[in-house]
């Protein structure tokens, strides 16, 4: 975005949109790909895709688009091949062929969608937390992790202000079925949290 910035001062407005979706969608192919070398030299079978690749057709919002459907025959190509799939998350394609972002929360939904595509049991999101909290720990000394959370009580949390899942990631598990996990990448001694208990029926698509 400084880039971006320094290029034109019209660079986040919606006049280049659809550039700053080109633009943006670089970071995670970077990461992808890098990632696979890494994994590769340890001797282990890795393919990266792009969301594209991977199947991922969106809308046409670009910024904020949101999936429509995935056709994951790649994925799962190379997964019958015995290779780990590394997707780039956070992006997409429209059925215009134009390259998408999903805004805040993509590379979770990302993981959780494809998690549906794929029809998994489980996602595993790895992040920076140990979970769901009771309370903001910064404001309320005895907050703890939950260990278990109703799908319909994670999707409030994470409307209110949450930020460890966005709220669009929990309502695409609760409507398929799927058990989230929320784990601490830094501290595998940690539990995490569980989301399941499925009441959501009537949220929006």
């Amino acid at each position: 975005l400084n880039l971006a910035r320094q290029v034109s001062p019209l660079a986040q407005t919606s006049k280049y949109r659809r550039e700053l979706d080109m633009l943006l969608s670089a970071g995670e192919r970077i990461s992808m790909s890098l990632l696979s070398m890494a994994l590769s030299d340890l001797g282990l079978k890795c393919r990266s895709l792009t969301g594209s690749q991977s199947g991922i057709i969106t809308d046409t919002s670009h910024g904020e688009a949101r999936i429509h459907e995935i056709k994951a025959f790649r994925i799962e190509e190379s997964l019958a091949q015995g290779e780990i799939v590394i997707v780039a998350g956070f992006q997409g394609v429209s059925r215009e062929k134009e390259i998408t972002t999903l805004g805040r929360g993509g590379s979770d939904t990302t993981a959780v969608a494809l998690g549906v595509a794929l029809k998994a049991d489980e996602v595993f999101i790895y992040t920076d937390v140990s979970g769901f909290m009771s309370a903001d720990p910064r404001t309320v000394p005895l907050a703890f992790v939950h260990e278990e959370l109703d799908s319909t009580l994670a999707y409030v949390g994470a409307s209110r202000g949450a930020q460890v899942l966005h709220p669009r990631c929990i309502e695409i598990a609760a409507k398929n079925n799927l058990t989230l996990w929320v784990k601490n990448t830094f501290d595998a001694s940690k539990t995490g949290t569980c989301i399941k208990e499925l009441k959501m029926n009537k949220l929006e698509g």
